[in-house]
């Protein structure tokens, strides 16, 4: 029902910087929420970063905090993944997903909704 669309990967070098978008076509994220996760081949899907849907509330995998920033718009209409520093190990497929409002909400838990992905590369 819900289609993720994600936007701003790239071939970046070591140090620099990329943003990622999220956007749901059609509809906000006011009763979601947004979480990103990461694929390198031969490694497993990792999260990455998540904003909850009550509060601006912000989750990092330890291996992005500091670095990366996780953000909203303030129609609730795009989710940003903003990303410093970045590594060679960085180097994935990132994945935008959704969940609607729980009681409880597990920041590297299950997702409902995944998006196509959006490949980002950095180089030495």
């Amino acid at each position: 029902q819900v289609q993720l669309i994600e936007s701003g990967g790239g071939l970046v070098q070591a140090g620099g910087s990329l943003r990622l978008s999220c956007a749901a076509s059609g509809r906000t994220f006011r009763n979601y929420a947004v979480g990103w996760f990461r694929q390198a081949p031969g490694k497993e899907r990792e999260f990455v970063a998540a904003i909850r849907w009550s509060v601006t509330d912000t989750y990092y995998a330890d291996s992005v905090k500091g670095r990366f920033t996780i953000s909203r718009d303030n129609a609730e209409v795009t989710v940003y993944l903003q990303m410093n520093s970045l590594k060679p190990e960085d180097t994935a497929v990132y994945y935008c997903a959704a969940v609607g409002r729980r009681i409880v909400f597990n920041p590297t838990g299950t997702y409902d909704y995944w998006g196509q992905g959006t490949q980002v590369t950095v180089s030495s």
